[in-house]
């Protein structure tokens, strides 16, 4: 897989030596053991995969060379880069505008364009609707589309199902921007609904079984279905897809629940099944897999704590937190910033989405075990940063040079 020229403000020495160290001792990416950092009173537990994946690092490299290239240019971003306050607050400083928040809302209307502009379509993508919103004005957005190629992968899987006359089940939340990209990107060959969850999808499969109404399926699924989507018509043949950000095992009993009910609903015998039920394997990107694994392995170790580090919209690292949480006490920070003190953190609720203090979240004891991760958009230097600040605070007898130099 090609490497990428990122910013050396993303970079980490101690980070970079362990992700080196480990992938020359694990080519085959079969070893999900995490890596153990010792600092005299306290042992951090590194999840195997964790940090900037390819779709990621491709659209940073993209960005920063565009800006670079075009010194006198208007440069836009169509929304948020990636789900990362360090990046998207770098690339604003840099004189990069917003056209859009990252739910959608114009922030800049899209009349101020002009054709020497350059628009950079973030790695979710973006809809059908907006890329031609932008043709039209003349803007060259093939020039500078990071849309990552895992995404893309998804589209190309909708495509193929929609021309085999299946209906598409979009696992997803319905207002991120991938989400929203691969509605659109996909929709357009086929009948496709979104569904958020396995309480949704047992919502569709009533109106599978003809239990409700095609006027309560469009109060239901409001904005969530595509034009001219009939019940009776498009739920007999079906394939679920996904944002590739999802938990694997969420989208995996979603598929599994649509086809028992198809099946049983429908009465297909095993000869017949793909007639009615696509045999779709799950469309998470490579790091999404991986970064979950690796943090359900994390979670074997006993520890005291876990810290995930990442953007707080950004949806794989959410899911990150919820693996971690069913375990043990789990704070989700942006940043080294975040811990206040010894007493006091900063950290993401995600279930109520807010941003709240907790106390006593260092436990006094003579030594601790710290389990870390963070999202595929955050900086490894973020979590440098934070590592060394929970060192400062349990009285490392390292520094970050002695544990680099003990992977280099």
């Amino acid at each position: 897989m090609r490497s990428f020229n990122v910013p050396i403000i993303y970079r980490s020495p101690l980070i970079s030596a362990i992700k080196n160290y480990r992938k020359n001792a694990d080519k085959l990416k079969k070893d999900f053991t995490p890596t153990v950092l010792n600092t005299g009173n306290a042992t951090f537990y590194l999840a195997r995969h964790f940090g900037f994946c390819y779709g990621v690092e491709n659209a940073i490299e993209i960005a920063f060379k565009t800006i670079e290239a075009n010194p006198t240019k208007r440069i836009f971003l169509l929304s948020e880069m990636i789900h990362n306050p360090q990046v998207n607050n770098n690339l604003l400083a840099l004189g990069v505008q917003f056209l859009q928040d990252t739910y959608g809302n114009q922030i800049i209307p899209f009349n101020n364009l002009t054709a020497n502009d350059i628009v950079i379509i973030p790695a979710f993508g973006t809809t059908i609707k907006i890329e031609n919103i932008l043709k039209n004005i003349g803007v060259a957005i093939e020039n500078y589309n990071t849309t990552c190629p895992f995404v893309e992968k998804v589209w190309n899987r909708g495509q193929a199902l929609a021309k085999k006359g299946y209906t598409l089940i979009i696992h997803g939340k319905p207002t991120h921007e991938e989400t929203r990209a691969t509605f659109s990107q996909t929709a357009q060959h086929t009948a496709a609904v979104i569904v958020t969850n396995l309480k949704e999808t047992e919502l569709l499969a009533e109106y599978i079984k003809g239990n409700k109404t095609q006027q309560q399926f469009e109060i239901d699924f409001k904005d969530r279905y595509s034009n001219g989507f009939n019940i009776a018509e498009h739920l007999t043949a079906v394939g679920v897809i996904n944002q590739t950000t999802m938990l694997a095992e969420d989208t995996q009993e979603i598929a599994n629940y649509i086809k028992d009910v198809v099946v049983k609903h429908y009465r297909v015998n095993n000869e017949h099944v793909k007639d009615f039920v696509a045999d779709t394997k799950d469309t998470l990107c490579y790091a999404t897999n991986d970064n979950q694994t690796a943090v359900k392995v994390l979670l074997e170790t006993e520890a005291d704590f876990a810290i995930v580090v990442g953007g707080y919209n950004s949806s794989n690292t959410s899911h990150l937190v919820e693996l971690a949480e069913l375990k043990l006490p789990t704070y989700y920070i942006e940043a080294a910033e975040k811990i206040i003190d010894q007493v006091n953190i900063r950290c993401y609720n995600m279930h109520y989405k807010i941003e709240q203090t907790k106390s006593n979240w260092l436990p006094n004891k003579p030594h601790l075990k710290i389990l870390i991760t963070s999202g595929a958009s955050c900086p490894d230097a973020v979590v440098e940063g934070v590592i060394e600040k929970i060192m400062g605070y349990t009285n490392a007898v390292k520094t970050l040079n002695d544990l680099t130099l003990q992977f280099n």
